[in-house]
């Protein structure tokens, strides 16, 4: 088992090691010391924990007028792990606004199907009639759900997957959603910043 260093080791962007691998039990220890990885092609594996993070309580979830029609709408349906292979390609398909390629490279996407496999790793799809057109990914351990990715091929598709994860969220009682970083999208649907001592004694708890 690889042990990762104290997070309050990170660098200030949030960088705090390199190396190691991505098989299911070290990211699980990583993802229980409030870890992440991320990387980009020819680069070795990088590890992450941001000071401040960024988290979603879902009863925080903040559900706009026209998100709220749109979801009255029931034009769009909800399922959880039925096409989780689908939802990863997705995201690394579609990259995030601002950037010009993807993070989520092979090694990550198989390492994320093994997670799923063996139960850790939960997708949620919006479909709009047989068509895939939103979804997100994450893993959920002792009740936090570190979301990875999220993608949209129509408007609020991505947004009615988040509204759905916290209905989840607040269902079966978890603690929170780590969203890693800032960003002003995720603060407008009511994701705040906490430190990180507070994030790491929170998952711990």
């Amino acid at each position: 088992m690889i042990e990762f260093p104290d997070p309050s080791l990170a660098n200030e962007e949030g960088l705090l090691a390199a190396g190691g691998d991505l098989q299911p039990q070290t990211l699980l220890a990583a993802y229980a010391k409030g870890i992440f990885p991320w990387y980009s092609q020819d680069q070795p594996i990088l590890w992450w924990s941001p000071d401040p993070r960024m988290v979603l309580f879902p009863a925080e979830f903040h559900c706009s007028r026209r998100l709220a029609r749109r979801m009255r709408q029931d034009i769009y349906s909800v399922s959880i792990d039925e096409s989780f292979d689908a939802v990863i390609q997705a995201c690394a398909e579609i990259p995030r606004k601002g950037e010009s390629g993807t993070w989520i490279l092979p090694a990550m996407m198989e390492a994320y199907k093994q997670m799923h496999a063996e139960g850790y790793a939960h997708s949620v799809e919006i479909w709009q009639s047989n068509a895939l057109i939103g979804g997100l990914y994450g893993v959920l351990h002792h009740g936090v759900f570190f979301a990875e990715s999220m993608f949209s091929c129509k408007i609020d598709a991505s947004k009615i997957a988040l509204a759905a994860l916290c209905e989840w969220a607040l269902r079966d009682g978890w603690k929170l959603i780590d969203c890693q970083f800032h960003t002003g999208h995720l603060e407008s649907l009511g994701a705040r910043e906490i430190g990180r001592d507070q994030f790491v004694a929170l998952i711990s708890a």
